[in-house]
């Protein structure tokens, strides 16, 4: 599969952490918002923020915690 780069604005304090972040993390980060594309129906209706708070209401309501996400994450490198 080949890569496409995407531009998402962000606040210059999410901006500054990613570029403070490793190169690993930033791959975590990128993979969960490949995974995030991917695995959900985004609906018409609604925000970005509204659908990922959605998401993460339902990801901790069946147990996902951040230990769990981290290796989540780990397997996936």
């Amino acid at each position: 599969m080949s890569n496409a780069t995407i531009m998402i604005p962000v606040d210059t304090a999410t901006a500054a952490k990613y570029y403070a972040a490793t190169e690993e993390e930033r791959r975590k980060v990128q993979l969960l918002v490949r995974l995030l594309f991917r695995t959900s129906v985004m609906p018409v209706e609604g925000t970005l923020q509204q659908i990922m708070d959605e998401m993460s209401d339902e990801a901790q309501s069946r147990g996902l915690t951040p230990e769990i996400l981290d290796q989540i994450l780990n397997d996936y490198e």
